[in-house]
């Protein structure tokens, strides 16, 4: 019997990533990269979302969430759609050289979901991983933080400005977060 990724306890916290489809780097424009930092500030002041580690890379994002008032899955699911939803809508309006052959992609992702009408941005799972120790808290906050690292975009985590590693250096982040006792 398999392991199904899936949220059995909405009052967790989760490690997840959300990934977009082919994994196109369009989080290498600041654009977008400034449309999940927008969405992101929404969840926490509007649907009570609880964010303790992030990291925005070029075609993912590693979260590490939990939300004490609402369902966590149903905050998850509409941040997913308003963002590629708006990312879209930027990406039809904004100058971008890749324009056509984003959407090309993007377009021939929905033809494989149903669910789909003429786009699919993320890729449909998110890995959510019920957080279930200190330990294992303090594993996967530090693979967020290095990410950029290991990606070779800084030397150091808090160097780079879309993550949470600023936060835990006590420096000037573009979010905050609950910042963890590690």
């Amino acid at each position: 019997m398999g392991f199904k990724y899936k949220i059995y306890d909405q009052s967790k916290a989760y490690y997840l990533t959300f990934t977009v489809v082919g994994w196109i780097d369009i989080f290498s424009r600041k654009i977008y990269k400034d449309i999940i930092i927008d969405s992101l500030k929404y969840c926490q002041q509007n649907k009570a979302l609880n964010i303790f580690a992030y990291v925005i890379m070029t075609n993912h994002l590693h979260l590490l969430i939990n939300c004490d008032e609402k369902n966590l899955s149903d905050i998850i699911r509409d941040f997913k759609k308003f963002t590629s939803k708006k990312i879209i809508a930027t990406i039809k309006t904004e100058k971008e050289s890749r324009r056509e052959w984003m959407l090309n992609l993007f377009s021939f992702e929905a033809t494989k979901h149903s669910r789909n009408k003429n786009f699919q941005f993320w890729i449909q799972e998110s890995h959510p991983v019920e957080i279930y120790s200190n330990k294992f808290i303090t594993q996967k906050v530090n693979y967020i933080h290095n990410n950029p690292v290991k990606a070779g975009i800084v030397e150091k985590p808090e160097e780079y400005l879309y993550s949470s590693a600023r936060n835990y250096a006590d420096m000037e982040s573009m979010i905050e977060v609950v910042k963890l006792n590690l």
